[in-house]
């Protein structure tokens, strides 16, 4: 049978699982294409506040399935970044719960979510130099935008696998939990997520992504969906706020 993506939907919070353990949750072919359509429905869910990528059993993902390359690395290639960059245009906060080994395709992954958290004791590679492999220039970039470029060359350049500590200080990861405190963390991090603004979330990422031209759009929004009212209110009165706004369709 085909691995799969399995997901689910839990106040507000979709969690999607890379899931075949068997193979370190390397990704195939049909893994990679299928992302892209799962990720455009969760983002068109009302329902949906933020996401979750992580990994079955106790890996995250080792990459692309290396047999997956005799067919033709570039064809490879382009399915990993198609499904790279539809995470990273995903329009809601996304976060990577990784555990064991996060490793090529795997890390291409994680950093195109918004944040990563780590257990102790997992490992990040970049392995194309392994292989004789050009990484992709999106993820190239993205990866120098997100550590730094010496510390993406380090990992580019030597296919070297760095624990936690390293990628906490390079900023590859923003929080590492000890053993058995990963999932506590994100369901407590993700609660807070869907507590705040969707409207500040959704201006924030597009502007710390770098899309320009959007000041006066996300100034309107402000204005019509009435969002700074209810939170001052909440503030004033000390209670939770109740954020209403959601993206239109055609935002």
């Amino acid at each position: 049978m085909e691995p799969q993506l399995p997901h689910r939907v839990s106040d507000a919070v979709a969690t999607v699982v890379i899931d075949r353990p068997a193979k370190r949750n390397a990704m195939t072919a049909a893994m990679w294409r299928a992302l892209p359509p799962l990720l455009d429905a969760l983002a068109a869910d009302p329902a949906v506040r933020a996401l979750v990528l992580t990994g079955a059993g106790g890996t995250f993902c080792a990459g692309a399935d290396i047999a997956t390359l005799a067919g033709g690395a570039q064809q490879a290639q382009r399915l990993a970044v198609d499904a790279e960059e539809a995470l990273a245009a995903f329009p809601k906060p996304t976060l990577a719960a990784v555990r064991g080994h996060c490793v090529g395709g795997g890390v291409q992954l994680a950093a195109a979510c918004d944040l990563r958290f780590a257990e102790e004791g997992a490992l990040f590679g970049v392995t194309p130099a392994r292989l004789g492999v050009v990484y992709p220039a999106s993820a190239t970039r993205r990866l120098a935008a997100l550590v730094g470029p010496a510390a993406a060359k380090y990992l580019l350049f030597s296919g070297e696998l760095i624990g936690t500590g390293r990628a906490l200080r390079t900023g590859l990861v923003d929080e590492v939990l000890p053993a058995g405190g990963l999932d506590a963390r994100v369901a407590e991090f993700t609660r807070v997520l869907v507590s705040r603004s969707a409207l500040t979330q959704a201006a924030a990422k597009e502007f710390t992504d770098g899309r320009a031209g959007r000041e006066a759009y996300w100034a309107a929004q402000a204005e019509a969906g009435g969002e700074t009212a209810e939170g001052v209110a909440a503030f004033l009165e000390r209670r939770p706020p109740r954020f209403t706004w959601s993206a239109p369709a055609s935002g």
